[in-house]
């Protein structure tokens, strides 16, 4: 647990606009993960163009930041689940009539039929995928990243006995990122000094949360007391009502994968890349952003429902066991659905 945690106080520690971290977007450096884990180097070729993927570097705290809000989805814009609605039109639109074939097999069908039948197929399987994922929240009642690490903070730091404020299920310590408060870092001048009526406490290098003029500012970074932290999201929004585990996000992105895959006939986009540009200034609605124009770029379906439930860690709304179990019960979810979907679609369900 105090791993999965790090993690997320990690995440949102790098989405200072001060930090100068670059990351590579491109699908030939990252995606191409395993079911549920992110252990995936990227696509050595696109198997469409036969070429190496382009290089896309980018800020990574550019990346963080609108990483978080693309796949946040509501409650002015599409749903999770509507989210693949817009990407499935995207690639329907992107695919010529001669390649509108049901499964990659067979003649061509007209683009009504196409449609119908998706529709049918993708939202059956966001249903399942809401149904499963509910039922597990309900099931186990997990905690959201907000309340671990408060609570965990108020404990302590439990990465050395001999310091003060030890406590086995505390933070861990980490240089730059949780640190305890002393008289000496909190000494006029010295990073912790704001913070100098805690001393024993833990202090995270965080977010500060949105700014009083969201379009042209931003939040800014700063050591806070560890038992305050908040997440990368709106102060109307600071995290869903109800249970973490698992994902809705990772499960209905996942399963609707699985759907696209099936349905087209392969994993890749069209042209073996997909594509959303944020512009600089221009994007972001947390606060100003991103600094520089970002690409999110996908290989496959795959690709971007992985992003879909990293999104959420980068959010600072979900720990890892959410997002990766939540892919998992997806991708089961996803293949079953389609496989009914398709039962309809030829007549044979009753």
């Amino acid at each position: 647990m105090a791993e999965w945690v790090m993690d997320v106080v990690r995440k949102t520690s790098w989405l200072d606009v001060a930090d100068t971290e670059t990351i590579d977007l491109s699908p030939g450096a990252y995606g191409n993960n395993g079911l549920g884990a992110n252990d995936g180097l990227g696509h050595a070729v696109n198997p469409v163009t036969g070429s190496s993927y382009e290089p896309n570097i980018t800020l990574r705290s550019d990346f963080g930041r609108v990483l978080a809000e693309y796949w946040a989805d509501g409650p002015k814009s599409e749903t999770p689940p509507g989210h693949w609605n817009v990407i499935a039109n995207d690639v329907s639109d992107a695919l010529p009539q001669d390649e509108l074939r049901i499964g990659g097999e067979g003649d061509p069908v007209d683009r009504l039929q196409w449609d119908v039948s998706l529709y049918l197929a993708i939202n059956g399987a966001v249903h399942d995928a809401a149904i499963t994922a509910w039922g597990v929240k309900r099931d186990y009642t997990a905690a959201r990243p907000i309340q671990l690490i408060r609570y965990m903070a108020s404990l302590g730091q439990s990465s050395d006995p001999t310091l003060p404020s030890y406590n086995a299920g505390g933070l861990p310590l980490e240089d730059g990122v949780v640190e305890l408060i002393t008289e000496e870092s909190s000494a006029p001048g010295e990073r912790h000094h704001e913070l100098r009526w805690f001393v024993g406490e833990l202090a995270i290098y965080t977010w500060r949360g949105e700014p009083g003029d969201r379009a042209n500012d931003v939040g800014g970074h700063a050591w806070v007391r560890a038992v305050e932290w908040i997440p990368y999201q709106r102060r109307t929004f600071v995290t869903p009502g109800f249970p973490g585990y698992i994902s809705g996000h990772s499960t209905f992105s996942r399963a609707a994968a699985e759907v696209l895959t099936s349905f087209t006939g392969s994993a890749y986009y069209p042209g073996g890349l997909g594509e959303f540009v944020a512009n600089p200034s221009a994007y972001l609605v947390f606060e100003d952003g991103p600094i520089h124009e970002v690409r999110l770029q996908w290989a496959t379906y795959y690709d971007a429902a992985d992003q879909a439930g990293q999104s959420r860690i980068w959010g600072g709304i979900h720990i890892w066991p959410d997002d990766g179990d939540g892919r998992r019960q997806g991708s089961e979810v996803g293949l079953s659905a389609y496989a009914l979907a398709r039962d309809y679609m030829d007549g044979t369900a009753y």
